[in-house]
């Protein structure tokens, strides 16, 4: 089966790769307007569609992400959407950042609640790369 948008909005889009099975999040520049609220309605539609495919490899494309890290909330993100991709199978996080981002390399590792790794990489191919391992 083919990948396809499951969510497209004007803040990112969802994709599902069912073949590869991995769900990946690629956000847009408009992110740079979230509020702690719209982010966190923003991870809810990314966990609903995430419980319906059910794919164990999670992409982040976060290289446009514009939102500043101290307006999420990341209280919220631990209690009520890392508990829902624990729940829908998730086994492995992938980040796709900015060249130069402090993480990039570092060994992966759970964030907060989560039961999976996150890894940082600078290219897309790294990060399907580790996905796919």
């Amino acid at each position: 089966m083919q990948p396809h948008i499951v969510h497209e909005d004007t803040y990112g889009s969802l994709i599902d790769y069912p073949d590869d099975d991995y769900f990946e999040v690629r956000w847009y520049d408009a992110s740079v307007a979230f509020t702690g609220d719209t982010f966190n309605d923003r991870l809810s539609i990314m966990a609903d569609a995430i419980e319906r495919c059910g794919r164990s490899g999670l992409l982040v494309d976060a290289v446009q992400f514009g939102m500043r890290a101290e307006d999420m909330d990341v209280a919220w993100r631990n209690a009520n959407h890392i508990p829902r991709l624990n729940a829908a199978g998730v086994k492995k996080e992938a980040l796709i950042v900015p060249a130069g981002f402090p993480p990039i390399g570092a060994p992966p590792a759970p964030e907060g609640p989560a039961d999976y790794p996150t890894a940082f990489f600078a290219t897309r191919a790294d990060a399907r790369s580790w996905l796919g391992s």
